[in-house]
């Protein structure tokens, strides 16, 4: 009964090995390469530059006050149109103490001035009336009288801009009404009713109230690289695609390319700047992200190929044609092939293969570190 129980245990152990060898034999046995099958087709090559820009409108005022204060009214909001003259805020005068009191003593002394005046023109007149004035001394009385009243008025008024930014004489001027100065749309009003603002001087460009902009006259501005910059011109199409508008379709005209170029992380690159056409209904909002594609070279209806079934030796470009004969030891016929215009992912074939060949195409199933096929 031992002995049995030994040979039987010998025997469990020795397939036991035998398996394990079976099994380690089995995994590193290499699996056969897979590839993928591809066939030539008809298509259109573009070769294209892409630029990343955004939209933004041709001419985008900012309105800024012409006096200092605080703003009261506020009678517009981001997204209205407005017209030329259209009363968007108003300003209170903040009246400064030192020039108010400047104002006001002016005032005083220009009341002295025609208090004296006007009782000695008073008294030229009745004696020119009585014939003892030359007409003369009475016309120069009767001027530094008009004086005197003009400046008192003057005065007046001095005191009124000083308080209100406004008098009756000046009623039409008014700098405390902020109006429009274009017909667009309003982008947008930075400021709030009780909001401190500064007029524009020589020294400050002044608090902006409002930017107003047409918004019907639009342009992409982008920047191309100066390897891509010589590709292009005046007057090429530029198809966009906007982040926020992927369903619509929108071109725009190239305009502008700037002449001089900006060093930027290391690159130069140019300026440009295309006119946008839109041609949907859609509406394009200011400062949209966008993409520009301008065609190259555009070859139609020529035969082509994905550019992963190339492989290249020197300077030759060569495909794997699938073999029509049952050949399990050469499924593959290198074929050299002339290549045209590509795209990045597809290349015009111009010589080698017919559209009915069947080719080499990516790796699907292999041992794992195979390089594919490129």
């Amino acid at each position: 009964m031992k002995k049995f129980l030994k040979i039987t245990g010998f025997i469990i152990l020795g397939l036991l090995v035998i398996g394990t060898f079976v099994f380690l034999w089995n995994k590193s046995k290499q699996k056969p390469i897979e590839y993928e099958i591809v066939q030539a087709e008809i298509r259109t090559i573009k070769k294209k530059i892409m630029i990343n820009g955004t939209i933004s409108p041709r001419n985008e005022v900012a309105l800024k006050p012409q006096i200092s204060g605080i703003i009261t009214e506020i009678n517009k909001e981001a997204g209205q149109l407005v017209k030329v003259g259209d009363v968007i805020a108003k300003v209170k005068v903040v009246p400064d103490l030192a020039t108010l009191n400047n104002a006001e003593s002016r005032l005083n002394v220009a009341k002295i001035s025609y208090e004296q005046i006007k009782s000695e023109y008073e008294r030229a007149s009745k004696l020119y009336k009585s014939g003892v004035l030359s007409k003369e001394e009475y016309e120069v009385s009767h001027a530094s009288y008009m004086k005197a009243t003009e400046e008192v008025n003057n005065a007046k008024e001095a005191i009124d801009i000083i308080k209100e930014g406004i008098s009756s004489s000046t009623a039409s001027y008014s700098n405390t009404l902020i109006k429009s100065t274009i017909t667009g749309m309003i982008l947008d009003i930075p400021v709030k009713v009780g909001s401190s603002v500064i007029q524009t001087n020589n020294f400050n460009e002044g608090t902006t109230i409002a930017s107003i902009a047409n918004m019907n006259d639009l342009i992409f501005v982008g920047k191309v690289d100066e390897t891509e910059v010589g590709r292009i011109a005046i007057g090429n199409q530029v198809n966009l695609i906007i982040g926020a508008m992927q369903d619509s379709k929108t071109t725009a005209v190239l305009e502008y390319i700037s002449p001089k170029g900006s060093l930027e992380n290391g690159a130069t690159t140019f300026e440009i700047k295309a006119a946008v056409i839109n041609t949907s209904d859609a509406f394009i909002r200011s400062g949209y992200s966008a993409n520009g594609e301008v065609i190259i070279e555009q070859k139609d209806s020529v035969l082509s190929i994905p550019e992963s079934c190339l492989e290249f030796e020197a300077d030759s470009a060569f495909v794997y044609v699938l073999n029509n004969k049952s050949d399990e030891s050469n499924p593959y016929i290198k074929t050299h092939v002339i290549l045209g215009l590509s795209d990045g992912i597809y290349v015009q074939v111009l010589s080698g293969i017919t559209q009915k060949d069947k080719l080499r195409g990516k790796i699907k199933i292999g041992p794992k570190n195979q390089p594919k096929n490129r």
